[in-house]
């Protein structure tokens, strides 16, 4: 079951996507995905977001994916991360507020990982998901650490975002997370994304 919402942002209105899996009940995680640059074509609409919200609802979590500020029916303008962020910690907010007694897992793909990972403190997520964090192209230097289970997946191949940068950036965690780098895939995971999927099955299992 989805429901398209319009919900308040800094910036005004937020096009939102909320979707429940069979038999979702009271207490079962909810999840918030955010996706690729707004600048770059990057919307909710994106594949790669497309199959973690897939992966999310096949383990019985309800996701909520949204447009940043600026794209699609939402309102505002690209603001470089921190308007980003203000505007997930409201829609995480009212997510919480809906569902009060359900875990809350945030993730993200390349620019939404950044957002997402740099809103973790002040969201406290119960699970994190980067793909594709873009470590070489923001600064990730002041985020973390993180003290919640947490996962990374990056494409070896990725044209886009160094996976040598990633795989350096996770080394030097203080909490190791979950490391999948999947070989030969690229940035946007093309003909890999049901492999994708698996891997977070595999390792987001609530069992």
């Amino acid at each position: 079951m989805s429901e398209a919402l319009l919900l308040d942002g800094d910036a005004g209105k937020i096009e939102a996507v909320i979707s429940y899996p069979p038999g979702f009940a009271d207490g079962e995680p909810i999840s918030i995905i955010c996706h690729p640059h707004p600048l770059y074509s990057g919307s909710m609409t994106n594949k790669v977001v497309y199959m973690i919200a897939d992966s999310f609802e096949k383990l019985g979590v309800a996701t909520l994916k949204f447009n940043f500020r600026g794209v699609g029916k939402s309102q505002g303008q690209f603001d470089q991360g921190q308007g980003e962020s203000d505007d997930l910690k409201r829609l995480a907010n009212w997510f919480r507020h809906k569902h009060p007694n359900s875990p809350l897992w945030l993730s993200g793909f390349s620019f939404g990982a950044y957002v997402a990972a740099r809103s973790g403190d002040a969201i406290a997520p119960d699970r994190l998901l980067l793909v594709a964090p873009p470590v070489s192209m923001f600064d990730f230097s002041s985020i973390g650490p993180f003290e919640v289970p947490y996962m990374v997946i990056q494409g070896e191949q990725d044209e886009v975002i160094s996976s040598e940068a990633v795989g350096h950036w996770v080394d030097t965690q203080p909490q190791s997370p979950v490391y999948h780098l999947m070989p030969e895939a690229d940035h946007f995971f093309h003909g890999r994304l049901v492999e994708l999927r698996e891997a977070i099955l595999r390792s987001w299992s609530r069992k």
